[in-house]
């Protein structure tokens, strides 16, 4: 296996004298000439690979404005087609991730499809979320990729008017994956779909849902370098009070390990579920013994509103707008729910972070959430967690405060719900395997 991937000027700068040069070579972007380096590492066996050219990788993010993006990113798909025989590398499978990557199923079809070299690779694409599909302009998205106009049909790259990077990608890969077999479902819908349904629905049968997996080792209580007091499912309920009042004390809340944390970690954005939170706050505040913590940044309105309610109701909220490692690591092994009331969530990842350190989380059943977070049954003792079904306010108060009279009023089922949340194995390994599952069907192809 052999990873490929863009070097960037703004990633961690110790990382720089790890990689070590390889060669270099000129692809063509229609008239462009562009110089591609490659950089090679190792990291646990595996062979990391580094596309080098400062014109498109320089700056201080990753991603830039979308004109400038389409280019960048037709110019990373083609320059790792080309590296491949530079390289001595050829492929079964070629695996993809969303837009940026599309055109590399496409390039390998029409423009390399009748190189020996590369000659019965396969492609699998992956779509990590739906929204975000690299539309730009017809007419400019040909000067860029030099494919031909044929290509720029309805059943093709076209979408709306406009080039569509990721709908390249699923039309001309072999495999079209998602990261969770509800999200698998709903992109599918016209709801869900982002415009892009009937598409969805043509390839369904070679579309598959697998679920993300977190790292264990990272993401482990025992030793977690960042929180106050480690702890085990043992002594979870203990270690949980204390790392709570180590948070409560940093932030300024009234330390107290009887009131009701929820925390949130999130981008804050209406597909996080931000417009909910907003029309939901005054009543969760005033009528509930709470605190609610924030950690995230996103659109200017959700992150006002935080200050204005943070404002509101000093002694319950706290926020931090932006990120911190050490603090989110806090939130997860400090409250009792982790808030996660999405629009729509591919996957998700904070619902099982926050079970590994036996935080309840309390969600919206879309996508990742419905596969990953089973609603507690208090008739049956059963469950990891608290969900409701519609993209409602009301439906998301109603389970909140639900959650709440189980953590205040039935201490020993909330401690019962911590350890079947903790029980969850959420690690890459059984992700792993329905990967490995689908390469070999593939290969067998």
């Amino acid at each position: 296996m052999r990873v490929v991937i863009p070097k960037y000027a703004c990633m961690d700068s110790s990382f720089f004298s790890q990689l070590h040069f390889v060669c270099h070579f000129y692809v063509h972007l229609n008239w462009r000439k562009q110089y591609v380096g490659i950089f090679e590492s190792e990291y646990k066996g595996i062979h990391f690979y580094f596309i080098d050219n400062e014109f498109y990788f320089a700056g201080p993010s990753p991603y830039n404005n979308i004109y400038e993006d389409v280019e960048k990113f037709a110019y990373f798909s083609k320059a790792v087609l080309e590296s491949l025989p530079f390289i001595d590398f050829a492929p079964d499978i070629i695996h993809c991730n969303d837009w940026q990557t599309g055109l590399l199923p496409v390039y390998l079809k029409t423009v390399y499809g009748d190189d020996a070299f590369y000659a019965g690779i396969k492609t699998v694409y992956t779509i990590h979320n739906m929204q975000f599909q690299g539309r730009w302009k017809l007419r400019e998205v040909m000067d860029i990729t030099g494919l031909p106009e044929r290509l720029f049909s309805a059943d093709k790259l076209e979408s709306y008017g406009n080039a569509n990077y990721l709908k390249g990608g699923v039309v001309y890969s072999d495999i079209v994956t998602t990261v969770s077999p509800t999200y698998a479902n709903e992109i599918a819908t016209v709801e869900g779909g982002e415009g892009l349904d009937g598409l969805m629905n043509s390839v369904k049968d070679h579309l598959y849902g697998i679920v993300n997996g977190i790292d264990y080792e990272e993401y482990n209580p025992q030793t977690d370098p960042y929180i106050s007091v480690n702890f085990t499912k043992k002594d979870a309920i203990v270690g949980k009070k204390r790392n709570k009042a180590a948070l409560q004390k940093e932030l300024g809340l009234e330390v107290r390990d009887d009131v009701f944390m929820i925390g949130m970690v999130s981008r804050m954005t209406r597909q996080k579920g931000f417009d909910l939170i907003d029309f939901a706050m005054d009543e969760l505040l005033s009528k509930m013994d709470i605190q609610l913590v924030f950690l995230g940044s996103g659109e200017r309105r959700y992150e006002d509103m935080i200050r204005y309610y943070e404002g509101k109701y000093p002694d319950k909220v706290r926020s931090y707008i932006g990120f911190d490692k050490r603090l989110s690591q806090m939130i997860y092994a400090s409250s009792d729910a982790i808030l996660m009331p999405s629009l729509f969530e591919p996957c998700g990842l904070c619902q099982m972070i926050a079970m590994r350190y036996g935080t309840i989380p309390i969600v919206r059943e879309t996508g990742g959430l419905k596969d990953t977070v089973e609603p507690y049954n208090e008739y049956e003792n059963k469950g990891t967690g608290f969900s409701f079904a519609n993209y409602n306010a009301h439906e998301m108060i109603f389970v909140m405060q639900y959650a709440y009279h189980i953590f205040k009023e039935q201490k020993k089922a909330w401690s019962a719900l911590m350890e079947r949340a903790m029980d969850k194995n959420f690690s890459w390994k059984s992700s792993i395997r329905s990967y490995e599952e689908l390469y070999d069907k593939l290969c067998e192809i």
